[in-house]
């Protein structure tokens, strides 16, 4: 199948391009802004499906609309209805087709001209009136307020919120891809379709503004938001593509001693803590209790021992772990605990906790296993 793409330079071309490669398409007739007459036209006569994402959104004059968008949807139209056998379109619209402003009513008029191109040729067109858009090499300061707010915070920048109470409509980019994609596949009558993506989120401008300032300070306390909520986990992987280059490396706090180190290294509000504990050859860390924590030990290098004696009883239980042989053991609650280095040289064990520390409830009781 041959692919066109038109603004394949834009944000949503970017991504769908990337995907589309990703899914073994490669012969993609790649439509931007230095694309000669000539070429659209030598694409126009080979394209099998049409992606039509080029449009004027931010222009220096108000007539720059009526050309870019309904100039340009005009003139592919006409080339494609050239082609023994039109092409189905898809075309990237604007919510802002159902107001008023210059914008707005050139890309209704590109919908209506899409409209007759799928009726007197028998073709499908799909319409997308998206929202506002979001994700990984969106433009900033330019027509998207995330990727402004992400820029400007990921580089300590001032942000500005006019009116905190507004209301904004998101789609992921990710979501509109693989919307776009599976059109490939759902071709098989001639109908004229307003589509839309899903899922689509609701949220304030000031929410939005709190949100990714609290992304910023996940570095300074070590915490991961709560990515059960899909927004929150899309918005978080939007923020961190906008990290400035120099700063995607961050140091930890390692709490070092004659014994070794210990490192805290994610805190979550719901999934607990992961640390990195460092223990140096002889070394014996623990001889501790909880009631209610419970944590798991991986060593990944060097090799150890695992000691467990249940609070009331003389047995002690041992585990021999190495990083040769990666096993998970399991720190039940009731259960004192320590762990011993056996080897010659530092031993490393990545420890998760089903709760982050608190010092104001610490739940540690210390006891010689």
């Amino acid at each position: 199948m041959k692919i066109l793409i038109t603004g394949a330079n834009g944000f949503v071309g970017k991504n769908l391009v990337a995907e589309l490669k990703n899914q073994g398409y490669s012969d993609l007739l790649l439509c931007d802004r230095g694309t000669t007459e000539f070429e659209l036209a030598e694409f126009a006569k080979k394209a099998d499906f049409v992606y039509h994402l080029a449009g004027v959104n931010r222009p220096k004059t108000e007539a720059e609309f009526e050309e870019g968008n309904k100039g340009f949807t005009e003139k592919l139209l006409e080339l494609l209805s050239k082609n023994q056998t039109p092409p189905p379109v898809m075309f990237a619209s604007s919510t802002q087709a159902e107001l008023s402003n210059a914008y707005g009513m050139s890309k209704k008029e590109a919908e209506s001209l899409i409209i007759s191109y799928g009726q007197e040729e028998t073709v499908n067109i799909m319409i997308y009136r998206f929202p506002n858009l979001f994700g990984k090499w969106c433009k900033p300061n330019y027509n998207s307020v995330v990727a402004t707010f992400c820029h400007n915070i990921s580089h300590g920048m001032p942000i500005q919120v006019n009116d905190d109470k507004a209301e904004l409509t998101l789609a992921y980019i990710d979501d509109v891809v693989s919307e776009l994609i599976s059109q490939l596949d759902e071709n098989d009558s001639n109908q004229t379709v307003y589509c839309e993506v899903n899922p689509t989120y609701k949220i304030t401008l000031k929410e939005l503004a709190r949100l990714l300032s609290s992304f910023k300070e996940t570095r300074n306390n070590l915490s991961v938001p709560e990515l059960n909520d899909s927004l929150i986990k899309n918005l978080y992987s939007t923020y961190l593509s906008y990290l400035p280059e120099s700063q995607f490396s961050y140091e930890l706090t390692m709490h070092k001693d004659h014994r070794g180190s210990f490192t805290e290294f994610i805190r979550t509000p719901d999934r607990g803590q992961v640390s990195v504990n460092i223990s140096k050859p002889g070394i014996v860390k623990g001889n501790h209790w909880h009631h209610t924590k419970n944590e798991k030990f991986l060593v990944v290098s060097g090799k150890g021992v695992i000691r467990f004696r249940k609070i009331e009883s003389e047995e002690i239980i041992e585990y021999v772990v190495s990083g040769d042989k990666l096993e998970v053991v399991d720190i039940p609650v009731g259960y004192a605990h320590n762990i011993e280095n056996l080897g010659d040289s530092d031993m490393v064990t990545i420890m998760w906790v089903n709760e982050s520390f608190d010092p104001m409830n610490p739940d540690t009781y210390y006891v010689e296993v």
